[in-house]
């Protein structure tokens, strides 16, 4: 599932209403948990313009987000007055994406349907790059990087991030057979597979981060219940785990997000984060020249 979507619709969304759900007031909603667990984790950082941490966003900015989905990296980014580009495969993203777009400072706005091999965009365009759970689900991986490499301004910053395998592996037991079928997860990268990936594409690799426990446990529990329960479920997954949740999920929300909100919790929210999280991510930079151009200088 691509969580990070799950916490990008959320912002801007008002909090889960409990007397508009029936539930009592001390019910947490797994996605507001889980946009605070995010923030925690280095994720919209209003403070300092950073949609990641070491990954600022400036006005002066073209930013290129592709599978952008409910596009809520798109919209961080356009609240600081960049270029926004996006892509999605389905219109119908795309095309409500533009309509919240207008409401933003924004200086430029382009959305595009397509599944980015290849993009409609000039060669070096971008000054920030953005594929947030995009790569497992596509074909051919290192085609799609070469690509986002190309329309890329040399010494543009990429942000990348993939499902960590940890908990891919334990998810392959209990997850429903097409969470590892098109259109969902096709690939698992093992952690240093997906730096080799990064950087034969002619990136260099600026941070390496991982965050997530929190859903990965969600995950396990959502699909321990789903099988438990007998009822079906087909189809691109982020699509069909929606609300209403199960009351096991709904404890475990509850739960997390009280401890949390306990600073003294932090160390070990990191370590657990590392131990098992839901994704890694890469801060990558493309260089300021290329490798032809540093051989040449080197032989003059």
């Amino acid at each position: 599932m691509k969580i990070l979507q799950k916490l990008f619709q959320r912002l801007g969304a008002p909090a889960a209403s409990a007397a508009a759900s029936g539930r009592t007031e001390d019910y947490v909603d797994a996605r507001d948990c889980g946009l605070v667990d995010a923030v925690q984790s280095g994720w919209f950082q209003n403070a300092t313009d950073e949609l990641f941490s070491g990954f600022a966003i400036s006005a002066e900015d073209v930013v290129l987000d592709i599978g952008c989905g409910a596009g809520g990296a798109t919209l961080f980014c356009a609240n600081r007055g960049a270029h926004v580009v996006f892509t999605d495969v389905i219109a119908e993203k795309i095309d409500a994406l533009k309509q919240k777009l207008k409401e933003t400072p924004a200086r430029g706005v382009e959305g595009i349907v397509s599944d980015s091999v290849p993009l409609p965009l000039a060669d070096e365009y971008a000054s920030r790059v953005i594929a947030l759970e995009v790569l497992e689900h596509v074909e051919d991986p290192a085609r799609v990087l070469r690509e986002l490499v190309r329309v890329a301004r040399p010494g543009a910053l990429f942000l990348l991030a993939v499902p960590d395998p940890v908990g891919e592996h334990i998810q392959k037991d209990c997850a429903a057979p097409h969470y590892f079928s098109h259109p969902n997860h096709i690939h698992i990268f093992e952690r240093e597979q997906f730096a080799a990936l990064v950087e034969e594409a002619g990136l260099i690799i600026e941070r390496r981060a991982s965050y997530g426990f929190f859903w990965t446990m969600w995950m396990l529990m959502y699909w321990t219940q789903q099988k438990h329960s007998g009822e079906p479920n087909s189809g691109e997954t982020h699509d069909v785990v929606h609300p209403p949740y199960s009351a096991l999920v709904e404890d475990w929300s509850s739960l997390w997000k009280r401890l949390i909100d306990m600073p003294e919790f932090s160390p070990v929210k990191q370590n657990l984060d590392s131990l098992m999280p839901k994704s890694q991510v890469i801060v990558a930079r493309k260089p300021s020249q290329s490798r032809a151009d540093n051989r040449n200088k080197n032989a003059q």
